[in-house]
């Protein structure tokens, strides 16, 4: 027999903290809620990271749903990767109805409907603000993770960047990147040799095809200019609630390595810019990603090991990050160590292999007196977790069957008038929906090409001009009839010679026999 009252006071005295808290629900304990006996996530760890994991269905949406409007009340931004398209409906107050009423009497809490400001964005020509970068703002390094690249091909990449630098060719693209690569593999192969080094013919190829296979992903939509300020992330509205930027992902699932690129840019990218910020009462930005297992899917070592460090770096910037997942071993062990923060919704065990991935699951949260964490995994229900967090010290709290909030704004999604409506109201869409075409290498090199091709042509038909000028000389000279006259005139030319001198020239004469 559980002792209750035992599992109340150690739960209000573990979630008892000082700074300002996220209410996220209320503790359970034989399947019952316990009102007003709450658990709550501290705002100052939200830069520790975090995870919502659960099969489908269970709540995760909802959870990160509260997550982020208690971010926005307290002035935190967030960020959410949309890849359902299930989290719009944050930009609408939500209703009343009896499910959402029994709900709060069984946790003990109040409700209200809330509007909070929110920003769609885009990666391709969905409606919202579109997210560009350049490939000069990626670099050599990053880009070759990407690609997926070895050791030769990465200093090859590095050399034709370098080459550019001192060049002054911009690449603001994926066309301009090809045509350099071509370009140096080339044309302009003897030019960089010699003050570069050797290009080999096999790594620029090898590379111009993963370049291929990356644009057959969309990433042409994604690189170019305007590029995005990390900055304009960190918004407030007139009342200080910070702004929630949805990224708008639905077309995402079947491009994993576009996805992947785009959020290591956008973490490299925030890592570069944001000032370091130690241990502040708040983050300064939390990002959320759904169905974070495309993250991870498809990518290379070289790129899981580039993740880890920028997600273990991060923090310092005031940054956290918490990753949706139906599974939590969709995140790599190295990665799944570093989450401070774990709410865990219900798991279906139908097959053998099911139960030993519960097992292992439950092996990542702390030991409990009150649950048998394993079999507490497949009996959840719907918007039901298990939680444990970090208090203020950076200590894990106990762990809780908590029965979550409702959200106070809408858990449905907004139609297309709506979101044009949104996307129309918008202060930064007009700024970053033009598309800038400035002169970049592709231009550049297409015209050096073109000026070496006339000034070759031009060479050739002077060179052929020549050729035949003198052609047409020794012809004439070959000829019978210049040659004849040539003896002819040759011969009254030495006959005038020796008359002048006295002396007489003989000739021979031929007598008929």
């Amino acid at each position: 027999m559980v002792d209750k009252l035992k599992f109340i006071a150690e739960l209000d005295s573990s979630y008892n903290f000082q700074g300002v808290s996220i209410l996220l629900g209320a503790g359970m304990i034989d399947g019952e809620c316990q009102p007003g006996h709450f658990v709550k996530i501290p705002i100052q760890t939200l830069n520790r990271h975090g995870l919502i994991a659960g099969a489908t269905g269970t709540g995760k949406t909802k959870s990160l749903q509260l997550l982020a409007e208690g971010l926005s009340a307290n002035g935190v931004s967030s960020l959410l990767m949309d890849i359902k398209g299930d989290l719009s409906g944050l930009a609408r107050p939500g209703s009343m109805s009896p499910k959402l009423q029994e709900r709060i009497s069984q946790i003990g809490s109040s409700w209200s409907p809330a509007e909070l400001p929110v920003e769609l964005l885009s990666l391709s020509s969905n409606q919202g603000l579109r997210l560009r970068a350049t490939v000069s703002e990626f670099g050599p390094l990053l880009l070759s993770k990407i690609l997926d690249l070895n050791d030769s091909q990465e200093g090859l990449l590095a050399m034709i960047f370098k080459y550019c630098d001192d060049q002054k060719l911009p690449i603001l693209d994926l066309q301009d990147l090809k045509k350099v690569i071509q370009y140096t593999s080339n044309e302009g192969r003897d030019e960089i040799e010699k003050s570069y080094g050797h290009i080999s013919a096999v790594s620029s190829g090898t590379i111009l095809r993963k370049v291929i296979e990356l644009e057959q992903q969309g990433a042409d939509e994604f690189f170019g200019e305007p590029s995005f300020d990390p900055n304009d992330l960190l918004r407030t509205d007139h009342s200080g609630k910070g702004f929630i930027s949805i990224l708008r992902l639905t077309d995402m699932q079947d491009r994993p390595k576009l996805f992947s690129t785009f959020m290591l840019s956008l973490l490299a990218e925030i890592y570069a810019t944001f000032p370091e910020m130690g241990d502040a009462d708040k983050p300064k930005l939390v990002i959320f990603i759904d169905e974070a297992h495309l993250i991870f899917k498809e990518a290379s070592k070289q790129l899981l090991d580039q993740l880890e460090t920028t997600i273990k770096l991060i923090r310092s910037k005031g940054v956290g990050i918490i990753f949706c997942t139906q599974n939590p071993q969709d995140i790599p062990a190295a990665v799944l160590s570093q989450l401070g923060l774990k709410i865990q919704h219900a798991l279906r065990a139908f097959t053998a292999t099911d139960r030993k991935v519960i097992k292992t699951a439950a092996q990542n949260f702390p030991e409990s007196s009150y649950y048998q964490t394993d079999e507490m995994l497949t009996s959840l229900g719907i918007g039901e977790a298990l939680v444990t967090a970090l208090n203020e010290k950076g200590i894990p709290t106990m762990l809780v069957a908590t029965m979550i909030c409702p959200p106070s704004s809408r858990m449905d999604v907004l139609d297309e008038k709506e979101i044009s409506d949104m996307v129309k109201q918008s202060s930064l869409v007009a700024e970053y929906n033009q598309t800038l075409d400035r002169e970049s290498a592709f231009e550049i090199l297409n015209r050096r090409m073109q000026n070496d091709d006339d000034s070759e042509i031009t060479e050739k038909k002077q060179r052929k001009s020549e050729k035949s000028e003198q052609s047409t000389f020794e012809k004439m000279l070959k000829s019978p009839v210049v040659r004849s006259m040539g003896v002819s005139v040759a011969g009254m030319i030495t006959r005038s010679l020796l008359g002048s001198l006295g002396l007489k020239t003989s000739s021979r004469k031929y007598k008929r026999k």
